[in-house]
């Protein structure tokens, strides 16, 4: 079994710019969620989340620990592995004589990833079935984001997110002309769709709920569908 540790990490930006956040997850050689950190960052762009998140993780993770870093974001995996060298011998512009965008995270990252063991792997975002860890790190860099706050292990958090199901779930089809999206009539007014939850995470009402239990969304977080009108006055 390999000791490579696994890792994801993920930005988010709710307009480009917008108002953003960064987020990355730690898990064990065999990929179960150990720990994770996410932060906001004011107002940046989607693409500033992404290398924040990869620069704060290297940075949570001693350097000589071998690591597999999972990411959807082109971008910013080929600026610190494809691009970076062409950049620094153009004195840091681009191909088209530009100044390199982000470079002091850029650096950072490129000094950080110094003599350290470092695999990386692209997954794609918002797939069905899709690589979990990137799910959590995406959702947790989500909720930043809007709340503008710092989350995580060192936070007091005893749980890792919980993915909405549209970040691993396929586009739904476009609905047939007069019927609705599902194929059926609309749901009840007041009646919360539930999912079964993939981890095991804490209810707006302090509560617990396990892994395989049915949640439904309470504002912008997941819990118990009887908590619903309680959350929606809090």
């Amino acid at each position: 079994m390999s000791d490579r540790i696994i890792a994801a990490c993920d930005g988010a930006a709710k307009g480009n710019p917008g108002p953003a956040g960064w987020a990355w997850v730690i898990a064990d050689a065999e990929g179960r969620p150990q720990r994770w950190e996410a932060g906001p960052l004011g107002r940046a762009t989607n693409n500033v989340g992404e290398l924040t998140a990869l620069r704060r993780l290297l940075e949570a993770v001693e350097p000589g620990t071998a690591l597999q870093v999972r990411m959807d974001s082109q971008y910013a995996m080929k600026a610190v592995t494809q691009w970076l060298p062409n950049w620094k011998r153009n004195g840091w512009k681009t191909a088209a004589g530009k100044p390199v965008a982000n470079r002091e995270l850029v650096e950072s990252i490129d000094g950080l990833l110094a003599d350290r063991d470092v695999e990386f792997r692209y997954v794609p975002a918002h797939q069905e079935d899709g690589d979990h860890l990137n799910a959590i790190a995406d959702q947790a860099a989500s909720d930043a984001a809007v709340s503008q706050e710092p989350a995580g292990t060192a936070h007091g958090a005893a749980t890792v997110p919980v993915p909405a199901p549209g970040r691993t779930a396929p586009a739904r089809k476009a609905p047939a002309r007069g019927g609705s999206p599902s194929g059926g009539g609309a749901a009840r007014a007041g009646t919360p769709r539930t999912i079964t939850a993939k981890f095991r995470g804490t209810c707006p009402c302090g509560q617990p709920y396990a892994a395989g239990e049915k949640i439904a969304k309470l504002g912008n977080r997941w819990g118990h569908p009887d908590c619903r009108p309680a959350a929606a006055t809090a």
